[in-house]
C-alpha cells in the first residue's frame, strides 16, 4: 500500500492543522495511506536533530511531503536542523525518486512564504526527490468562493492566519484547509500512478 510521510515542525499549532488536513485528504484515495511526523524542539541536541526512527518512516516512505511554517522570511530553525540532519540520507540518495510536495503557513498576507517554499524544493531536489506542485488554480478565478489556493501558490501549499497572541487553540482559514486537503489527495492520486 502506498504510504505517504508528512514530515513537518509547528510552532503555534497553524503548520500542524494544515499537515492534518494533508493527511485526512491522502487518506481519503482508496489504498494509500498518510503519517504525521512532527519535529519538535527536544529531537534536537546540541545543536543537531535526531530522531532515528523518525528518519527510518521516511526512508520506508513512497511520497514525503515538508512542511514548515515561514518565520522570518525562513523556514524554522527546527525544520532546517532536520534537513541538515537529512545530509546523511542525501549523501547516499536514499529518498531518490519519492515524490515531494510542501507547505508552510504565516501570520502575514505575503510573509515571503515563497522563500520557505523554494528552500523545501531545493531540499527535495538535492535529494534527487520528483516534485509535486499544487496542481489547481485559485478558485477565485472560477467565480468560487471556497478559499482553494486562495493565496495563488502553485509551488506548494500556503495557509494564512491573523497574529493571534491571546493563547486561544490556533485555527486556519477554511480555504486553506482545503487547498491543503487537495494537496494530500493529488499526492495519493499521482502515487497511485507513479507506481503502476
Amino acid at each position: 500500500m502506498p504510504n505517504i510521510a508528512i514530515v513537518y515542525f509547528s510552532g503555534t499549532g497553524h503548520t500542524h492543522l494544515m499537515a492534518d488536513a494533508i493527511a485526512s485528504g491522502a487518506n481519503h484515495v482508496s489504498g494509500t495511506t498518510a503519517e504525521l511526523l512532527r519535529i519538535t524542539g527536544e529531537q534536537i541536541v546540541n545543536g543537531r536533530w535526531q530522531d532515528d526512527a523518525m528518519l527510518e518512516k521516511l526512508n520506508q516512505a513512497d511520497a514525503i511531503i515538508f512542511g514548515s511554517p515561514t518565520y522570518m522570511g525562513g523556514a524554522a530553525g527546527q525544520f532546517k536542523a532536520f534537513i541538515d540532519a537529512a545530509s546523511e540520507v542525501w549523501l547516499r540518495q536514499g529518498w531518490k525518486d519519492k515524490l515531494a510536495a510542501g507547505f508552510t503557513h504565516s501570520s502575514s498576507l505575503s510573509g515571503d512564504k515563497q522563500g520557505t517554499l523554494l528552500y523545501l524544493a531545493i531540499n527535495a531536489s538535492q535529494h534527487s526527490m520528483i516534485w509535486v506542485n499544487v496542481g489547481d488554480m485559485p478558485s477565485f478565478y472560477y467565480g468560487k468562493d471556497d478559499g482553494v489556493n486562495r493565496l495563488g501558490s502553485f509551488m506548494g501549499v500556503m495557509g494564512q492566519s491573523a497574529m493571534d497572541m491571546s493563547g486561544k487553540n490556533a485555527e486556519i482559514d477554511s480555504g486553506d484547509k482545503l487547498t491543503a486537503e487537495r494537496l494530500g489527495i493529488r499526492m495519493a492520486e499521482m502515487l497511485q500512478k507513479f507506481k503502476k
